[in-house]
């Protein structure tokens, strides 16, 4: 089995078309990251960088790109110099996020940070952002809207506020039908709950820890001066609505084949799954970090801690999912009392194949691969 790697930093993509409101999004998520040090790449499309100049001294780490659209680069050898920056230890970044020119091609940043060998990082996810009082104009100046919606992992409906419900209602139904199987949520003036993208820093933000009102304290207190309805609570005590978190506990080892069959299958609106799960007999000696976002998933194997109690414990986090049914589905996964040893072992070729492994050269082509053909598929 491959050694324990070093936690890698997920990295999102925050993408669509011009007025969509990314930008907006963006400066939420830096307002709101509650100690969580957030590594900001901005591709703008022009020689003025206005929307890096929008996001300026909100976060320690702003690159900016400039002057043309990522995608359209040679190679992404300018892309895996920044990221090769932000990932340094002494950066103390906990996710990276990197918001696309509205021109940009979403699929083509993908195959980007999937090509890439920085062994630092690790995908965290398409993110496209929908206007949806502008959405039937933008669909018929850009058709490319309905494949950019194909391959993203979560779809944000923004400007909601602007539109009256009967046509929320078309708009959800609309994206949704086009994202397949991606989280679709609404959100006004971009607020999203930022753990929908990435975990809360387990570790306080020592620069920000003073007894006073932090700099994230004063920009919540000021959205909540212009907006009456926050009663002074800022909007992220109510964002939660937007999507549902399911937990799953079990003291009994999964079957691997059963559970890659569930992963395989996982429905609609599942946009996270992470945890740790216990595979028996399949390997005693690891338990196996799980990462899944939209279309990618990961397995990390590490050493169970003397005395640690063997357990699975999972969290999903998505947009329209059935908790029970998850539950109920998950819990089909658990291996039978007295499993086979052998046939268990064999299973495990199936988790296997999503671990990643420096000898395995070609597996981040392979990825990019996939990532292409699922985007030609739809």
């Amino acid at each position: 089995m491959p050694p324990p790697r070093t936690p890698q930093i997920p990295v999102v993509v925050l993408a669509g078309f011009l007025g969509s409101g990314k930008t907006t999004l963006l400066n939420h998520l830096l307002r709101n990251r509650a100690g969580t040090r957030i590594g900001v790449i901005v591709n703008d499309f022009g020689a003025i960088e206005i929307d890096a100049m929008t996001v300026s001294g909100q976060v320690g780490s702003t690159v900016s790109l400039g002057n043309g659209c990522l995608c359209c680069a040679v190679d992404a050898s300018e892309l895996d110099t920044f990221l090769e920056t932000l990932t340094r230890p002494s950066a103390r970044l906990d996710v990276i996020v990197i918001e696309a020119s509205g021109l940009a091609e979403p699929q083509e940043l993908v195959r980007m940070l999937l090509a890439s060998d920085n062994p630092h990082i690790l995908y965290g996810g398409l993110v496209e952002v929908v206007d949806a009082a502008e959405f039937d104009a933008t669909r018929q100046r850009h058709p490319e809207l309905d494949r950019h919606l194909a391959v993203a992992d979560l779809v944000v409906l923004n400007k909601t506020d602007r539109v009256e419900e009967d046509e929320r209602e078309r708009l959800r139904a609309t994206v949704a039908e086009l994202s397949g199987p991606a989280a679709v949520i609404s959100a006004e003036h971009g607020r999203i709950d930022p753990e929908l993208l990435f975990d809360p820093a387990l570790r306080p933000d020592g620069e920000e820890m003073a007894g006073q009102l932090s700099f994230e304290d004063l920009l919540r207190q000021e959205e909540c001066d212009e907006h009456e309805e926050c009663d002074g609570h800022g909007h992220a005590d109510h964002l939660h609505a937007a999507y549902e978190s399911v937990d799953f506990t079990a003291d009994v080892p999964m079957d691997p084949r059963r559970f890659m069959a569930f992963l395989d299958s996982r429905p609609e609106g599942l946009y996270r799954i992470k945890g740790f799960v216990d595979f028996g007999t399949g390997d005693r000696d690891n338990s196996y970090a799980l990462h899944a976002v939209g279309r990618f998933l990961r397995f990390v194997p590490r050493p169970w801690a003397r005395g640690e109690q063997r357990l699975t414990q999972l969290v999903m986090i998505g947009a329209g999912i059935d908790a029970d049914a998850l539950t109920a589905g998950l819990a089909a996964c658990r291996a039978e009392p007295e499993p086979d040893a052998v046939d268990t072992e064999r299973a495990m070729w199936g988790v296997l194949r999503y671990v990643p492994e420096p000898a395995r050269e070609g597996d981040a082509e392979a990825d990019a691969a996939d990532v292409q053909e699922a985007a030609v598929e739809a």
